[in-house]
């Protein structure tokens, strides 16, 4: 690995890795948490795969992929997680991974309940609900005290397991899509074990730009994208679930493509888009060669200190996530405080710097701004930021 890969300041190394992508000429874009862009070459080897199974078509599809490439791609995933290949499988992304983990999960019972925070993506937060309706659980709804410290949100969670004893599942997002927080997962989900409460982990803004290691975090369920920071083509993602708590996950709605043994059948069974599955390959190689989560998350989270530490003072601007290095990554969220309607000041960043973000709302926080610099951004993209963030303030 070189090691010119983990030199998060170096704009020169870090443009000769922007080269590789093809962008279109508009708005700078600091909107990059919805998904990521491919690299040209990834872009090609798509394109080269779209023709090849469009030709071949079921011919290729059942005499390579079906039987030997599909199985490949699961374990080369399975390596980048650290984890066995048994303990993963392939889904259309993370919504559709933790849907899959939150109604298949069997170990609830009528009266049980179960636990959402503010800060959940709205599908999660939907699902859990929908247990209410289908499984008779309780919804334990929290929302967490702002500004948030790391032990003020550990401190939340053991409040409601202690207030609430009959928490069997809870669902625990792992970088908020609101605002970029960074949650303690360690330490909530050992407190949640101390407490006999399952965890289901939304990963979807966590690969690829934070380093974990599942066993490590403790967790036994997970949905994650692989269109974000690893720099697939959009509709895929996988979910997690811990060999030895397979069974605590039903295959989904009797699936029968596979055995109950295998983790395939906690996930519907359908035509999946091929040609992206194998570009993954190349995806996994080029993620690794740059560095990985190592270097990818040092250069945003540098980024994400250029503005943060040039607007964090000004009067008029609140920097909601915290400052504390575990606590936060790329994804960063502020407000103006003199402003009570932040569209109205996304559309002004947009109109007057050139500027694209996006405004969230939804959390017990308030509404804000999400900044989320991508891998292709530069230094001087942050501090036109700042400098838009303080005269607008």
């Amino acid at each position: 690995m070189p090691d010119n890969t983990f030199r998060a300041h170096d704009e020169a190394f870090w443009r000769t890795f922007a080269d590789r992508y093809d962008v279109q000429p508009g708005p700078i874009n600091l909107e990059n948490g919805y998904f990521g862009r491919m690299s040209r070459t990834v872009i090609e080897e798509y394109q080269r795969n779209i023709e090849m199974i469009n030709s071949s078509n079921s011919v290729h599809v059942r005499q390579r992929f079906e039987k030997l490439e599909s199985v490949e791609i699961r374990k080369q995933l399975a390596d980048l997680l650290r984890v066995p290949a048994q303990a993963v499988a392939l889904t259309r992304n993370a919504s559709d991974a933790l849907q899959s983990l939150i109604r298949n999960y069997n170990r609830l019972q009528p009266g049980d309940q179960v636990l959402i925070c503010d800060l959940e993506y709205d599908t999660v937060k939907s699902a859990m609900r929908w247990l209410a309706r289908y499984r008779g659980v309780e919804v334990i709804e929290i929302e967490h005290s702002h500004p948030a410290s790391f032990e003020s949100l550990v401190a939340s969670y053991r409040a409601a397991f202690e207030q609430h004893p009959r928490i069997k599942l809870m669902a625990l997002t792992h970088v908020t899509h609101r605002t970029g927080l960074v949650m303690p997962v360690k330490a909530i989900a050992a407190c949640a074990r101390e407490h006999g409460i399952d965890v289901i982990l939304d990963g979807a803004h966590a690969l690829g730009q934070i380093e974990f290691d599942l066993e490590e975090l403790g967790i036994s369920f997970a949905g994650y994208n692989l269109h974000k920071w690893i720099g697939a083509p959009l509709t895929l993602g996988f979910l997690y679930i811990a060999p030895h708590r397979l069974a605590d996950i039903d295959p989904d709605m009797d699936e029968f493509h596979f055995p109950a043994t295998d983790i395939r059948s906690r996930t519907p069974y359908s035509t999946p888009n091929i040609p992206a599955l194998l570009t993954l390959p190349l995806v996994f190689e080029e993620h690794r060669a740059i560095g990985g989560a190592a270097a990818k998350g040092a250069r945003l989270n540098y980024l994400r200190n250029l503005w943060v530490d040039a607007v964090q003072d000004a009067p008029g601007i609140e920097v909601v996530t915290p400052n504390d290095p575990r606590l936060y990554c790329g994804i960063t969220s502020m407000r103006f405080t003199r402003q009570a309607d932040q569209q109205a000041m996304v559309d002004r960043l947009l109109s007057d710097y050139n500027l694209f973000t996006v405004a969230r709302s939804g959390s017990a926080c308030g509404s804000c701004i999400r900044i989320t610099p991508g891998l292709i951004s530069t230094a001087a993209d942050m501090h036109l930021m700042a400098k838009a963030l303080i005269e607008l303030s």
